[in-house]
């Protein structure tokens, strides 16, 4: 089974597979003669495997007039290619025992299937007709039709929720216009609905290439297997040459002046997030920033909660935290949210999240809070990587983002090295007031003239 235009034939030999070790599992990779990277890890712990496709390509690629273009195509690349019905693709995965779906981030888009190891090659030649024959099957119907579904998703995700907007509404207060990072990934509903059907072919075409993608398969498989069915199925899929790099996401660390926007809306209580732009993922920057974001702010014994939820009890205890957002290609960023708890001002929760990240500084933290963000940040590790599915797209992130597989073994390590002084001097750098994004909802009956909305700085 499998399609007719993906067969053998005219197309070099792929370069030598290559063994990696230094990780808990094997891996191999090989490189096909049209650029595609497989990376394959054999565990033959059960008999299933992981199929995980990784395109460099996200909304942070997205030209101006085309935002929410690499999100739309998750949508369209359920909907049928050159040998595959509408509907198809998912009857056939999940018909034969398996599971699937598909993710959109700033920095790419990526699709994967857990099935039977028996069934790899159709999995495998789903993949295939997809990246080499969607095109083809691409109409103005399916178009129109996965547009609405996309609006759909939007008002369910983002407009109709409590707070939903609070990432579209910081991405243009930390990065400034013609940043890549500037837009969120649903993108802009005026850019979809404008563009022709022959724009979106287009795009698929320029940036749905297997030199511009990583095949990762883990599971109950061999790398000769893997790259074989490689061979046989994207084999002939033509390179596509020269194709546009992101913009350049260089920006200065820590960021320029503070901004600030306050929103009324429909929310049952009012909620500060501060964020600020730190390093970019994958650097030993903002490893101290994850050890960092873990002790301020994860869990029931995280400074936040201590101090704010549990302590002064001035935050709702249900929503308090922090978190970075691990983008690799700009400053990333941290997050610090808390609810204020009822009868409580605004003006001594924000000022108890700032006296809290403060306290970074002033008052270093223990051995015991640094043993703590370790343990907890080696449990969600592993907890990732126990999976096929976890660590197919582990393997595949490091290989797309930094060019080598077998780089995911550095992570856990790089972590655990971060020291007292490493979280002390990250919070000094980066987490001042005078860098800081501040976005504040109030409920709309809290709404009279000197809180209407501000303008971003």
């Amino acid at each position: 089974m499998g399609p007719g235009r993906c067969k053998i034939g005219g197309v070099t030999s792929p370069t030598a597979p290559v063994a990696t070790t230094g990780y808990p599992w094997p891996i191999e990779t090989t490189r096909l003669a049209n650029g595609l990277r497989v990376v394959v890890s054999e565990d033959r712990t059960a008999p299933v495997v992981c199929v995980n496709l990784w395109y460099d390509v996200g909304s942070r690629h997205e030209p101006p007039g085309q935002t929410g273009f690499a999100h739309l195509f998750e949508h369209l690349m359920f909907e049928g290619s050159e040998h595959v019905k509408k509907t198809e693709h998912m009857r056939l995965v999940q018909g034969n025992g398996g599971s699937l779906n598909a993710t959109t981030n700033p920095d790419r888009t990526n699709y994967f299937e857990t099935m039977p190891s028996e069934h790899l090659e159709l999995a495998l030649w789903l993949e295939a007709d997809r990246m080499g024959g969607l095109v083809p099957a691409l109409t103005q119907e399916t178009l129109d039709n996965q547009r609405e579904v996309v609006k759909n998703e939007r008002r369910q995700r983002y407009e109709n929720v409590p707070y939903g907007d609070a990432w579209l509404r910081l991405l243009p207060l930390l990065y400034p216009q013609g940043h890549p990072y500037h837009h969120a990934t649903i993108g802009s509903m005026e850019d979809l609905n404008a563009a022709a059907l022959e724009t979106f072919q287009a795009f698929h075409q320029q940036y749905y290439a297997p030199n511009n993608c990583v095949l990762t398969v883990v599971g109950d498989t061999t790398g000769a297997e893997v790259f074989a069915l490689a061979e046989k199925y994207f084999g002939s899929i033509a390179a596509v040459p020269d194709i546009p790099p992101a913009p350049d996401g260089t920006l200065p660390i820590p960021a320029g002046a503070a901004s600030r926007e306050t929103v009324t809306a429909a929310v049952p209580a009012p909620r500060i997030y501060l964020s600020h732009r730190t390093h970019p993922f994958g650097t030993p920057g903002y490893d101290a920033v994850t050890v960092l974001a873990t002790v301020l702010g994860n869990g029931r014994g995280s400074r936040l909660y201590q101090r704010l939820a549990d302590g002064a009890r001035i935050a709702q205890p249900d929503y308090i935290g922090s978190y970075g957002v691990d983008l690799a290609h700009a400053p990333a960023p941290l997050i610090v949210t808390a609810t204020v708890k009822d009868g409580v001002p605004l003006e001594k929760l924000e000022q108890g999240l700032s006296d809290v990240i403060r306290s970074l500084v002033d008052e270093p933290i223990s051995s015991d809070e640094l043993n703590r963000a370790k343990a907890l940040l080696t449990t969600a590790w592993w907890r990732t990587v126990s999976t096929v599915g976890g660590r197919a797209d582990t393997l595949g992130r490091y290989t797309t983002q930094f060019g080598d597989p077998a780089a995911a073994a550095d992570r856990l390590p790089r972590w655990q090295a971060v020291t007292v002084e490493d979280v002390t001097e990250a919070a000094r750098t980066l987490l001042a007031p005078e860098s800081r994004v501040t976005l504040i909802y109030l409920p709309e009956e809290n709404q009279s003239e000197d809180t209407q909305p501000e303008e971003a700085a």
